[in-house]
């Protein structure tokens, strides 16, 4: 849905050059349409970049939103899924949860009908790209409750009234399955039924055995221990709810959901993840989470640009880890799938990546095909022999 604009035209492009004899096949799948597609993919990614820094700004200030944003930008998985594997939809995913959480920011206090049919449109899009954005609505339910426990308790509050919130609601949710309605279409047709979603059904989740520490710390693409950064979010994001709850609690709500949806989900490490790639959804939050808590750690300095300085060396060290990791896990110098070897890892880091950055960067950029042909083979080999016999 996201990418059809950029397809469309790309099919223009591509007709208008066969009238004049060009033999390019115009099926969806030949070269304008891939690039149209990454370029697309890359596009939402910014637009996520840009979307967080301008909701960060609005607690933090410019200088070190900004820095948060390059930080992220440069220290989590969201590059692999914009760049490098741009037909996956993490990017898309980010970029929409982004948008959401910006318009709800924006209209918390006082929103009218018409701003709940525009939210109710961003949410039923933001859950079309990616099914586990349901767990970001959560923001949603604890502002409901807060609202509906005001209107009843003891104050009685007027404005607006129950009946006419409860009405919202229900607008706002009719407008959720009005967009839904192509992913029930299309589920209906690929699997026998529109709530089928082609994933493991809740029955089969890990409700006796769920793996929180797992999620956050294994090696087998654990969210803190491939891209660390993301900790010092979720450390911010946690001082930011503290600071300003009526905000905060409603977006720390909704790391805590995503987080334990993925702590039952039994395919929790993302099979070939880059990191964990489910949380790029949360772009957002961890933008705003880095930015405020730099932003409390800048005062401990004496001057803003010592602080900036520090901070900037800092984040950059962790950029470049994530730099010789997406390096790594890109050329299969470790697993794509499974746990890695963390002692194979900081190796690597420290005598390989340098070795492999002199050597692979130039055919990355000029010889891309023959590079990924040599990476898809070795991948394919590697799932051969981790597939367990019959």
């Amino acid at each position: 849905m996201l990418w059809s604009p950029f397809l469309m035209l790309a099919h223009a492009g591509v007709l208008l050059a066969r009238t004049m004899g060009s033999n390019i096949p115009a099926d969806g799948f030949s070269a304008p349409y891939r690039y149209a597609m990454a370029i697309a993919t890359g596009f939402y990614g910014f637009l996520a970049l840009l979307i967080s820094f301008r909701l960060a700004c609005k607690y933090v200030g410019p200088t070190w939103s900004f820095v948060a944003t390059i930080a992220i930008w440069g220290a989590s998985s969201l590059p692999v899924y914009m760049y490098f594997n741009p037909s996956w939809s993490h990017a898309h995913s980010a970029f929409l949860v982004a948008l959401f959480l910006w318009y709800w920011d924006a209209t918390w206090e006082r929103r009218s009908l018409a701003q709940w049919l525009l939210l109710g449109a961003i949410v039923g899009l933001m859950i079309d790209v990616y099914y586990l954005n349901l767990m970001v609505v959560s923001v949603l339910a604890v502002e409901a409750i807060a609202r509906y426990a005001h209107i009843l308790g003891p104050s009685r509050s007027s404005s607006p009234s129950f009946l006419q919130l409860l009405t919202y609601h229900l607008f706002f949710g009719l407008v959720v399955c009005v967009v839904m309605i192509p992913t029930f279409v299309s589920r209906w047709i690929v699997y026998g039924g529109p709530f089928e979603t082609g994933y493991l059904p809740i029955r089969d989740f890990l409700w006796r055995s769920p793996v929180f520490f797992s999620v956050l710390f294994s090696s087998n693409h654990g969210l803190l221990s491939w891209t660390p950064l993301l900790g010092l979010s979720v450390l911010g994001l946690f001082f930011f709810a503290i600071r300003l709850p009526k905000v905060g609690m409603p977006f720390l709500a909704a790391l805590v959901t995503f987080f334990l949806f993925i702590s039952f989900y039994p395919d929790w490490a993302g099979i070939s993840s880059y990191g964990n790639r489910f949380f790029v959804s949360l772009t957002a939050l961890f933008i705003l989470g880095l930015s405020f808590l730099l932003d409390r750690f800048a005062k401990l300095f004496r001057s803003p640009k010592a602080a900036l300085t520090f901070a900037s060396a800092a984040l950059a060290v962790f950029v470049l880890w994530n730099a010789g990791l997406m390096l790594q896990w890109g050329l299969r110098l470790i697993p794509a799938r499974g746990p890695v070897s963390f002692s194979q890892m900081i190796h690597n880091q420290l005598y390989v990546v340098p070795r492999q950055l002199t050597t692979d960067l130039g055919a990355y950029l000029f010889r891309r095909k023959t590079l990924m042909n040599q990476i898809e083979k070795r991948d394919l080999h590697e799932l051969k022999q981790n597939r367990p016999s019959q």
